[in-house]
């Protein structure tokens, strides 16, 4: 077989290739159609987000526990517990855990320092 001819077709089967995906003759060197063609679309991601509600939960009751003292801060988590439904979950939310005692912590012996 003719080389020249296996070029040919190879050719018209890239041109008729792109004209089945909707696009039209592009000259080479010119932006077609085929270089506007619509990014697809990305699903949105959740656990970056996710974290950073956590994290910053976690510095806002570390801050709370810092400011407050662990006393009267479990005092008044403890009313909330004795509340009503949502004074409930925000008893829950708000319980110290060892990443707020960590953030409390720190705080305390950063600003002790200075």
């Amino acid at each position: 077989m003719d080389q020249n001819l296996a070029d040919f077709r190879r050719r018209v089967a890239r041109i008729e290739a792109a004209h089945a995906r909707g696009f039209g003759f592009e000259a080479q060197g010119t932006l077609g159609r085929s270089h506007y063609v619509k990014p697809r679309r990305r699903r949105p991601r959740l656990i970056g987000p996710l974290l950073v509600v956590i994290l910053c939960g976690l510095g806002l009751k570390g801050v709370l526990l810092w400011q407050i003292g662990a006393g009267p801060y479990e005092a008044r988590v403890a009313r909330l517990a004795a509340g009503e439904s949502f004074d409930r979950i925000g008893s829950a939310l708000l319980r110290p855990d060892p990443g707020s005692r960590f953030v409390a912590k720190s705080l305390k012996d950063f600003l002790a320092s200075r």
